[in-house]
């Protein structure tokens, strides 16, 4: 078989595959890599077939257009217009049909509205934090880390030589994401109103918790900036692997499309809270729109994605083509089948054997908006990134006129 090194192919595989026809179903996705599904699919039977168009957001896109898709694939689709766009899919469980047990049943239940399902959950990534093995030892339980933990190993690794940090163990400011991460476990509940609201007073207390992390453990800010500068210029596993640093943030989809060398010198742990571990909030669902006409193909094709042996043929084929140096499991993530994940990720990431949370740990995001990606990385990290700076909350402007000044100049 040929040897695939990029997204180009993908992107031509999607050209090639972009056909209609009554017995073929739609497909909009922004995971360009559900062309190989696409293709795996239309090889292996021959009654139906589908066809592959990718929209950097399908979802947005279904509301401003009078054409449709079969079959939407694609991150932030569950939101307050789900159930005006998307037609239930309960009728695909049941007896010689889909089991619901297969699922993480806490990212099923994030796609139902009261009791009918109109989003399945595809894949799901988690945070991180990465060293290197050889301090795989220091660390008190072999599965997650909390922050009271990183913070102890974080001083004790800290180095001063002449005065000046030479040996940084970890600052939480080195990553926004992180800092959302932060947020997150510690209870600001960011979720969809209009557009956007959140636990005002947690979101304060979790930045000021933030800062006191730097100041206490890292001495002051300016010494964290001064080192940043100084030392922070190689990628995170090289500056693991030089003793720089203790640990650096991650999330699982970046960590595992690191190249085999890079990894066999590293080890993780889940970022946990209160016994919970957070999924990142760009969870991929799919779901039928109601306008969709070829629904046979579309239920074909669902019934063939959603069982872990379709989908181990799904890894074996992209392992194989080496799409995995780029893709990590299905989608860009964990599966959402339970079986798929825990009982077969390992066979090819063996760094994942026995080391996924129990599924009670894991803590799904709350309902975002639809346009969620955006308002995160142009109002909400800014905020954070500013805010975990300082302690004086004059000296920050509000997240609410930030976000007030953001709808208003893209209406």
């Amino acid at each position: 078989m040929r040897i695939i090194k990029s997204f180009g192919f993908l992107l031509a595989l999607i050209s090639i595959l972009s056909c209609g026809g009554g017995k073929t179903a739609q497909i909009w996705t922004d995971r360009p890599e559900f062309a190989l599904y696409g293709e795996l699919f239309n090889t292996v039977q021959t009654q139906y077939k589908v066809s592959i168009k990718y929209y950097e957001n399908p979802g947005q896109v279904l509301g401003r257009t009078r054409d449709t898709a079969d079959i939407i694939v694609g991150s932030w689709l569950k939101n307050s217009t789900t159930g005006t766009y998307f037609r239930s899919l309960d009728n695909l469980f049941g007896a010689k049909k889909l089991s619901r047990n297969i699922f993480y049943p806490k990212l099923l239940a994030v796609g139902r509205i009261e009791r009918n399902q109109y989003l399945m959950p595809v894949s799901f990534n988690l945070p991180m934090l990465i060293f290197s093995k050889e301090k795989n030892m220091e660390l008190n339980n072999p599965f997650t880390i909390e922050f009271d933990e990183i913070k102890t190993l974080s001083k004790d690794f800290n180095t001063v030589t002449r005065g000046t940090l030479t040996k940084m163990g970890f600052s939480p400011l080195w990553s926004d994401d992180f800092l959302l991460t932060a947020a997150v476990l510690l209870g600001s509940n960011f979720r969809e109103a209009s557009p956007l609201a959140w636990n005002a007073l947690a979101l304060e207390d979790s930045m000021d918790f933030i800062y006191n992390w730097t100041n206490e453990i890292n001495t002051s800010n300016q010494a964290e900036e001064d080192f940043t500068f100084k030392y922070i210029f190689d990628p995170p596993d090289k500056l693991i692997q030089n003793d720089r640093i203790l640990f650096s943030y991650m999330n699982s989809r970046d960590f595992f499309t690191l190249s085999e060398e890079s990894k066999s010198t590293l080890d993780y742990r889940w970022i946990m809270g209160e016994d919970k571990v957070p999924i990142n909030e760009d969870i991929v669902f799919l779901g039928m729109p109601k306008r969709a006409r070829a629904t046979k193909a579309a239920r074909a094709f669902i019934q063939w994605f959603f069982t872990a042996e379709n989908q181990t043929v799904i890894l074996e084929y992209s392992m194989t083509n080496r799409i995995s140096e780029n893709v990590f499991g299905i989608c860009g993530g964990f599966s959402a089948l339970t079986p798929v994940t825990e009982q077969v990720f390992p066979r090819f990431y063996p760094e994942l054997t026995e080391r996924m949370p129990p599924s009670d740990y894991l803590m799904p995001p709350n309902v975002l908006p639809g346009n969620w990606a955006d308002i995160k990385e142009r109002v909400i990290l800014p905020y954070l990134h500013d805010r975990s700076r300082t302690s004086d909350t004059a000296q920050v402007y509000p997240l609410e006129r930030r976000l007030a000044d953001w709808v208003r100049m893209n209406r």
